[in-house]
C-alpha cells in the first residue's frame, strides 16, 4: 500500500449531540405516565397550618348536602362569610351552621369556615 499524503486529523466543528426522541406517528399509550398526578392536598388546602380534615359520621346534614363519611376541609384562618358553612362550637359540641351575618348571635364559637366537601361516591 503506498501513501501519497500525510497529515494530521482536523477536529469536527460540528459534533452530534444526543436530544428527546421527538413523537411520530402514533402516540403510547403509556404517555400519560409522563405527566404528574394531581396532588388534592396541594389543589384543595390554601392555608396549610390552619387546615384541618373532618369526618363525618351520620346523616343529620343532609340538608347541607353533607352525608355519612363526608370528608370536610375546614379552613381556621378564613373569616366568616354570608352563607358559608361553618364547623362551630355549641355547648361543648361541634356543629355544621350556615353563616347568617346579620343574625350572628355568641352562642356558639366559630371554630372554621368549611372549605371543600368530599363525597364518596356509592
Amino acid at each position: 500500500m503506498e501513501m501519497k499524503h500525510t497529515a494530521k486529523l482536523k477536529k469536527v466543528k460540528k459534533r452530534h449531540t444526543a436530544e428527546v426522541s421527538k413523537q411520530t406517528g402514533f402516540p403510547s399509550a403509556a404517555t400519560h405516565y409522563a405527566e404528574p398526578s394531581i396532588d388534592l392536598h396541594n389543589e384543595l388546602v390554601t392555608n396549610q397550618e390552619a387546615t384541618f380534615f373532618v369526618r363525618v359520621a351520620g346523616n343529620e346534614l343532609e340538608y347541607f348536602q353533607i352525608y355519612n363519611e363526608d370528608v370536610l376541609i375546614v379552613d381556621r384562618s378564613l373569616p366568616p362569610a354570608n352563607k358559608s358553612l361553618a364547623l362551630v362550637v355549641q355547648e361543648g359540641e361541634f356543629l355544621i351552621k350556615e353563616i347568617q351575618l346579620q343574625k350572628l348571635t355568641s352562642e356558639y364559637e366559630l371554630w372554621g369556615i368549611i372549605t371543600y366537601i368530599i363525597h364518596k361516591a356509592t
